[in-house]
């Protein structure tokens, strides 16, 4: 590197002609299951790979900082790249979860002899990762934090450290100040967890070389994004797809049925093979085209892939409104109806459950029926579905609500309920009120999603005042939350009707979108 500290670089080369050159930055080793998985699978097809561990990781020198060193060590190994006898003058980059974060870094001045990149499962903003919901992402920047600093533990004791994560790192969820980890679960790591929990701005200087969005408006090779709906990282990537689309770069996406970790488990023969091709098409230039359409989605609950000419595709809205007593229908609520609240209390936090995080015990589609047996929790719920409805898109939630403090959060969920009873998250949203606007109306985006509510379900939206600990919980108090420590209840009352009504918004496919509160369903309804 060009201060002398030298990285660990190990070189795959095939058994005779080289296809071409993939470049790989990892901070999980250059041994063991991954390095099998990722350099070793693309060098046993033909291809000559690098695989360098990242700067203080296996044997590198320096000390590792998480992300913020990856931009001049990335144009570093290019530079090393270019002298070897062996380079051809191309390369492509290849990277998932952290790699793929490195090669967006290496994409912030893209290389000359750059052809094309494969990145999966990554964000490009370190900034959002922390705070980018509005709330710090504490048991997320936790667990990173943990497992970024025993990296040279090994596979094994990483593995269980992962599966006792919850257990292990209660305390720094459930303590306060939120600042005092940083000396107790996380006093041996070295890691600067510290320094993200109270770097609350975007423009902060602890961000500058963790935000890699320049790197969308700079590289023009063609790019190709693997994630899955239920994986950590989706907004970013759908954000990736579209800043590319939209310049007209190369850009395909494929978003599978996956959590994080089931993008490289269930779905590491898909997004592997997708990469393949790929770099067939753009870094071997056969002129095949291997790819049949730029999007490739997978429809959970109609439970098939389509190919899509874009994302988001073509849709026709529809809405549902909050009703008196827990409804939620396509009809106006009466004019005349009580507002429905609820109490959050910080001291003990409404929890988290499922949803889009990366830890494999505690994400991804999960029952929530104990979670809405609380009273800190309202559900609003459609009658069972006679057609079935296709959402595409990010719905969006909107709330006419008042609170007693205005320190306050909200969490809503989008919710499957099928005939057995089990209410299945599909999509969430989360918003951190602005302390002068205690009262008003608050929209919610909620995750992007395609999902097919079949003929016999219900829609559900959960409505809440948090998510703990995958958000920080809002203290209801003026302290700065990172060091804060006292705590107040809130009350808020969400209103439909009066003149004041709360719905939900739903991007459908057109030939699925007939919902309840319509037709003879509302003739129903009225009946009843």
């Amino acid at each position: 590197m060009r201060d002398g500290v030298q990285l660990l670089t190990d070189v795959h080369a095939p058994v005779g002609t080289s296809l071409g050159v993939v470049l790989i930055r990892t901070p999980y080793g250059r041994d063991g299951l991954i390095a099998h998985l990722t350099a070793g699978f693309f060098a046993s097809h033909g291809y000559h790979v690098v695989n360098q561990s990242c700067r203080g990781t296996f044997g590198s020198g320096g000390d590792l900082d998480p992300f913020s060193q990856e931009i001049a060590d990335g144009a570093d190994a290019v530079a090393w790249l270019r002298q070897q006898p062996w380079f051809g003058g191309r390369f492509a980059l290849w990277g998932a979860s952290y790699m793929g974060y490195t090669a967006w870094a290496v994409m912030m001045d893209p290389p000359p002899e750059l052809a094309t990149a494969v990145v999966a499962m990554s964000a490009h903003d370190g900034h959002w990762v922390a705070h980018g919901a509005g709330a710090f992402s504490l048991e997320e920047v936790v667990s990173l934090m943990d497992g970024l600093g025993h990296l040279g533990d090994g596979a094994a004791r990483g593995l269980l450290r992962g599966v006792t994560a919850s257990r292990r790192l209660r305390s720094a969820f459930e303590d306060l100040p939120l600042a005092r980890a940083q000396d107790t679960v996380l006093a041996d790591s070295g890691m600067p967890y510290r320094d993200w929990l109270q770097a609350t701005d975007p423009e902060d200087p602890v961000w500058r070389s963790m935000r890699l969005g320049p790197a969308l408006e700079r590289v023009a090779v063609p790019v190709l994004l693997q994630t899955g709906w239920q994986d950590r990282f989706p907004a970013q990537m759908l954000e990736q797809y579209e800043r590319l689309q939209r310049r007209g770069v190369a850009v395909g996406l494929t978003v599978g049925p996956w959590t994080h970790v089931q993008t490289a488990t269930k779905g590491a023969g898909t997004v592997m093979t997708e990469a393949l091709d790929w770099f067939a098409e753009h870094l071997i230039t056969t002129g095949d085209r291997r790819r049949p359409s730029p999007v490739r989605i997978y429809v959970t609950g109609a439970e098939e892939w389509r190919h899509l000419a874009t994302w988001p595709p073509p849709t026709e809205e529809r809405v549902l409104y909050l009703q008196p007593h827990g409804g939620l229908k396509a009809s106006m609520p009466p004019p005349r109806s009580t507002p429905t609240a609820f109490t959050y209390d910080p001291a003990d936090p409404t929890p988290a459950v499922g949803g889009r995080v990366i830890n494999p015990t505690i994400g991804g589609h999960r029952d929530n029926r104990r979670l809405e047996e609380r009273s800190d929790v309202l559900t609003f719920t459609s009658t069972p579905l006679v057609e079935p409805v296709e959402v595409v898109g990010s719905p969006r939630v909107e709330l006419s609500y008042e609170t007693d403090n205005p320190h306050a959060d909200f969490f809503v969920r989008l919710c499957e309920v099928g005939q057995d009873g089990r209410s299945i998250n599909v999509s969430d949203g989360f918003t951190r009120l602005e302390p002068n606007q205690p009262n008003g109306t608050v929209q919610l985006r909620l995750d992007a999603i395609a999902h097919r509510f079949t003929s016999g379900v219900r829609i559900r939206l959960q409505v809440s005042g948090g998510a703990h600990p995958r958000y920080a919980r809002n203290l209801g108090t003026s302290e700065d939350p990172s060091t804060g420590t006292h705590l107040a209840p809130s009350q808020r009352r969400i209103f439909h009707g009066d003149g004041r009504f709360s719905r939900v918004d739903l991007p459908c496919n057109p030939s699925a979108c007939e919902l309840p509160g319509t037709s003879r369903d509302a003739a129903q309804s009225d009946v009843e």
